[in-house]
């Protein structure tokens, strides 16, 4: 078998590769980035909105996991018109180039938990109706989810929605939560939680969820949805009280609650389990404790004035390996 992994540079995308190569599956990634982090995959670089590139991307190949997006609701917010394009002209890019090279025979589509925001329940499942989205970014991920289900109802292109909840582990990028609340640790600054820090989520390890999309390719999958979320509700006081415990010697302060945060829901990923086998299964201290742990090397390997950005990846799987 050979996948197509778009993103495939990427925090999630870069995993996705990892946990595919285990598995002997042959990989090619399309990114405008390239996969430095290992040498044993194709790469061909372009865009999501050239068709024809996405289509020479596609040749060979079986399975795709479509990851690439823009993921950074703040970028959204600052740039909603080019988050749309990426996002969903992008998404109807790879189901037509998917649709008409004839010998993929499934598209597996990253989503987001997310997409239960505006939902009026505090417990939801993949059969909760989703309610209009009040984010431009849970726009353009649910409009890829509804291209998803109409190319395979009208063109018999399979596809599994993957809707993720919050991921965090090594590669992540540096405007998530974890990553801000580590390097500000690792710095001798304080930690600010907003309000009394009790709205919650349920932080999936990038590993665990990269497991996940992997097992998606199931034939049970075949066109169907699945959370794949963590198994602990996390709060962002918790998630503070983790990185000062195994940093030390960190200082928690408030300030005051942002207008209209998302306090968060019981997202249920019972059908993952049950149908594909998978549940997270990094506990949140530990997934944040491998964090730190990859970061201080991280930067300690930048200090000593590594050269190049490969050759920072080539020493990080040589030490984690």
């Amino acid at each position: 078998m050979r996948c197509l992994v778009t993103g495939g540079s990427g925090f999630i995308g870069s995993h996705v590769v990892d946990k595919l190569r285990d598995r002997g599956i042959e990989v090619r990634v399309f990114d405008l980035v390239m996969p430095t982090f290992r040498k044993d995959v194709e790469y061909y670089q372009g865009s999501l909105l050239d068709l024809q590139t996405v289509k020479m991307a596609m040749s060979g190949i079986d399975a795709v996991f479509h990851l690439a997006a823009v993921a950074d609701v703040k970028d959204v917010f600052e740039q909603p018109h080019y988050s749309e394009q990426i996002n969903v002209r992008g998404t109807i890019n790879v189901l037509e180039a998917a649709r008409t090279t004839g010998r993929v025979r499934r598209v597996v589509y990253g989503s987001t938990t997310w997409v239960y925001s505006d939902a009026p329940f505090d417990q939801v499942d993949e059969d909760t109706p989703l309610g209009a989205p009040s984010h431009l970014y849970t726009a353009t991920k649910m409009a890829g989810e509804y291209y998803c289900q109409s190319y395979g109802r009208l063109y018999d292109v399979d596809t599994t929605i993957v809707r993720y909840g919050i991921p965090y582990g090594p590669r992540a990028r540096d405007g998530a939560v974890v990553p801000i609340f580590v390097g500000k640790a690792l710095r001798g600054e304080a930690l600010t939680i907003a309000g009394d820090g009790e709205q919650f989520r349920k932080f999936v390890y990038v590993e665990d969820l990269a497991v996940g999309n992997v097992l998606a390719l199931k034939s049970v999958g075949r066109n169907r949805i699945y959370n794949l979320d963590g198994a602990e509700k996390v709060t962002i006081k918790q998630i503070a009280e983790t990185v000062a415990k195994i940093v030390g010697n960190v200082t928690i302060e408030r300030v005051e609650a942002r207008p209209g945060d998302f306090g968060g829901k019981e997202v249920s990923s019972v059908r993952a389990k049950e149908e594909l086998g998978w549940e997270p299964t990094t506990r949140f201290e530990e997934g944040v404790r491998r964090y730190i742990e990859w970061y201080k090397e991280r930067e300690r390997l930048r200090q000593e004035g590594w050269a190049s950005v490969d050759e920072l990846f080539k020493k990080e799987r040589e030490v984690w390996a």
